[in-house]
């Protein structure tokens, strides 16, 4: 527990710029006042709805971040231009004890850049892929940071060898409540039947993703319906996604059941049988629900382009990676096709070696990030704490 010196209040000024850093930072918020021993606790910054009920108050919605790819970014810049300045002033005017970013490194870092002169500490949450490309990025981001905290157990190295204190605080994957659904629960709400097949689809969290995914997805959904009987295909949505996730659905060639909400999706994860999923997070909450899966990834052709040229990288879904190993099949960019993705799912469907196969796969990658030990929250509340001296 912290000296509470004399209770004089803590703030943090936190800034979040998509879904997954949402979570993360307000499990940070949590994580906080459990070690602040009573000790007031005041957040401002960018946040989304997850960090808002922890008390944020959010200088202008965080949904206007949330945007990838050069393609999709560039119409954007004058208005994400606007949104650096200001929140890169109002950290200045507030003068917290803390300054975190949570990932969105794009817009985290010019802010982080324009704050140079300060007396509080920064510090960045989720180490950017330096291991995957631009590795040069671990040097400038030395010069942004006091410290860095990162969810995978290799990462500290590369920015610690160019100054920066770097830790491994366990990825919050391991206390979303993946892996602990409920199927019958689910069965039972939905009306499914023992003898029907789930096909759990996620697209994505971004409005881009999700309409360059669901075209293909619809298309393999067709040609699995033709080879598994009593198919159901069950789509967890986000947000402002929900319409185009309806609109895209309507004609597919199976029931369509949409959810909302983490229960839900966390109890269709253990009701489903094989998964698709966009590429990203999502890869690692079906390997703590046991769920064999087919990760995919689609980008604009532009953005595209740039990957492969720039991406170092033998695989894309974080249980590869840290397994070194294709136990998840991948289906990438150009090689993102109904066709490839079709024949994954249906091996997954009949096959029980193979889904044995990945299942043995989740578990060895599962166990290198902090299964067990204490909630990432609380780890990362107490290093950025005693960055400050209030541990």
């Amino acid at each position: 527990m912290i000296d509470n010196h004399g209770s004089i209040p803590i703030k943090v000024f936190l800034v979040a710029g998509e879904p997954s850093g949402d979570v993360l930072a307000s499990r940070l918020m949590i994580g906080l006042r459990n070690q602040a021993n009573g000790c007031e606790i005041s957040f401002t910054g960018v946040g989304g709805p997850l960090m808002e009920a922890e008390g944020l108050i959010s200088l202008f919605p965080m949904d206007e971040l949330s945007i990838m790819g050069i393609a999709e970014v560039v119409p954007k810049i004058p208005s994400l231009l606007k949104r650096i300045n200001q929140t890169a002033q109002a950290a200045t005017e507030t003068n917290p004890d803390l300054f975190i970013t949570v990932d969105a490194p794009d817009f985290s870092f010019r802010v982080a850049k324009k704050l140079d002169n300060v007396t509080f500490k920064k510090v960045h949450y989720v180490a950017p892929s330096v291991w995957a490309w631009r590795k040069g990025r671990a040097k400038k981001i030395a010069r942004l940071y006091d410290h860095l905290l990162t969810l995978l157990p290799f990462e500290p190295p590369y920015f610690e060898v160019e100054g920066l204190p770097a830790s491994f605080i366990g990825h919050s994957i391991i206390e979303s409540g993946a892996g602990q659904g409920n199927a019958v629960q689910f069965k039972e709400k939905y009306l499914i039947g023992d003898a029907d097949n789930n096909l759990m689809i996620l697209p994505g969290s971004r409005r881009g993703e999700v309409t360059r995914h669901l075209e293909v997805f619809g298309e393999a959904v067709k040609r699995v319906s033709e080879k598994v009987d009593n198919l159901n295909v069950v789509i967890p949505v986000i947000g402002k996604t929900k319409p185009l996730v309806e609109d895209a659905v309507k004609h597919w060639a199976a029931k369509i059941i949409i959810v909302e909400g983490t229960e839900d999706k966390y109890d269709a994860m253990a009701a489903s049988d094989v998964a698709m999923a966009a590429s990203g997070t999502v890869g690692l909450e079906l390997g703590l629900s046991h769920l064999p899966s087919v990760i995919a990834y689609k980008m604009h052709p532009i953005t595209a382009y740039l990957a492969r040229k720039l991406v170092k990288l033998k695989y894309a879904n974080l249980i590869n990676i840290l397994e070194d190993e294709e136990i998840v099949p991948e289906h990438l960019l150009e090689n993102c096709t109904a066709d490839n993705l079709s024949k994954s799912i249906i091996e997954l469907f009949v096959d029980s070696n193979e889904r044995s196969k990945q299942i043995a796969g989740y578990d060895r990658a599962i166990a290198l990030l902090g299964v067990g030990a204490e909630a990432p929250g609380d780890r990362a509340a107490k290093v950025v704490l005693d960055l400050v001296g209030r541990l």
